[in-house]
């Protein structure tokens, strides 16, 4: 058992016999490697996963949706009569820009206020809307207003949702209201009889 679960890069628990990763299973490094000279790397789903585990969700949210603008921008060149090389320009710029926003905006949220975050959300989204809507063919100023209505709703929408879920918000809830020292009004002492 012992030599299974090293194999996969756990230690095997000493009472049970059984794998337990959850309780502090740590990885073998030292003496084990493949026959590439690299340490042994658990194949298949189960890397993978290990993989996903590490990277946190304020990198891998806005570079998998950076990757679905890439895709619907070359679907929106396409549109338009845009064929091979060109469209798949197209959608790397959408990609390899809205990614960069996306991971700025995501790297500084937790400094924005409220507002300021969903006011980002919603630039980043309706600039982002508009441009890809301009490929299609349509004219600027109906491309325009269609950036700016999408950004509105967004930035509606992320407001709503910040607001709603304060507690989950990094810089804790919204503005809270502390009471001074000289405000006497709102800490009265408690009676004593």
């Amino acid at each position: 058992m012992d030599r299974i679960a090293r194999r996969h890069g756990a230690r095997a628990a000493r009472s049970h016999g059984t794998v337990e990763t959850e309780h502090g299973a740590t990885p073998q490094t030292t003496g084990h490697t493949g026959h590439t000279g690299s340490p042994l790397r658990a194949p298949g789903r189960a890397g993978m996963a290990g993989m996903a585990g590490r990277i946190p969700a304020k990198v891998a949210l806005p570079i998998i949706t950076a990757l679905a603008f890439g895709l619907f921008t070359i679907f929106r060149t396409h549109t338009d009569g845009t064929k091979g090389g060109p469209a798949m320009l197209y959608g790397l710029a959408a990609f390899v820009v809205s990614g960069a926003l996306g991971l700025v905006v995501a790297h500084f949220q937790s400094s924005m206020l409220t507002e300021t975050r969903a006011i980002a959300y919603g630039v980043v989204f309706g600039g982002s809307l508009g441009w890809c809507y301009s490929l299609g063919g349509e004219a600027i100023l109906k491309s325009c207003a269609f950036g700016f209505t999408m950004g509105a709703v967004m930035f509606v929408v992320s407001l709503y949702v910040f607001r709603t879920h304060r507690v989950r918000e990094p810089h804790g809830e919204h503005r809270p209201h502390k009471t001074h020292g000289s405000d006497r009004r709102h800490s009265l002492p408690v009676a004593t009889h």
